[in-house]
């Protein structure tokens, strides 16, 4: 499913779309963009996500599929000036996650030295991302982790057993 490069909006159509996405592949948790950005992209992605979030559960709802609305929403807050709620620890998927991010390199043919002058932050992207992976793994006593926002308070059953020390 395309909704288009930098003219993605959430529209009833998109917000149909996605919602008959979610549907099908009747996810128990969706993460999304963090709701504010540089890129119009990705905060419209995250309004667009949550609002077929919702949508996807409607009974009533005139599309494909048997209602269902995910439990859980996160937002990638890995570029957002925003404390995370929570942070994943990541360390054995790190190389994978490189390996993704790599994978975007596709788009432009594969040569770094042209994806470096077109756009030269994308010389730095693998340090940055690995910097921060590594500073939010520090910050929870793993080498890598991935930070999360969520917008509603998480409940802890026993405090004593929370995986990351205070002091």
């Amino acid at each position: 499913m395309s909704l288009g490069d930098a003219r993605l909006t959430a529209s009833i159509e998109n917000r149909m779309a996605v919602a008959e996405q979610i549907r099908a592949a009747k996810p128990r948790a969706v993460i999304l963009p963090y709701w504010e950005g540089r890129h119009p992209d990705h905060y419209t992605a995250a309004i667009l996500g949550y609002e077929a979030c919702y949508a996807a559960g409607l009974k009533q709802l005139p599309i494909k599929g048997e209602p269902h609305r995910p439990k859980k929403i996160l937002y990638s807050a890995m570029y957002a000036e925003v404390r995370p709620s929570f942070c994943v620890d990541i360390t054995p998927f790190f190389q994978k996650k490189l390996e993704a991010i790599h994978a975007f390199a596709s788009q432009f043919g594969g040569d770094m030295s042209q994806i470096t002058e077109l756009y030269p932050a994308w010389g730095r992207l693998l340090d940055q991302i690995t910097t921060q992976c590594k500073y939010f793994g520090h910050t929870i006593g793993v080498e890598y982790a991935e930070p999360f926002v969520v917008k509603e308070l998480l409940a802890i059953d026993d405090v004593v057993t929370m995986p990351v020390a205070s002091i």
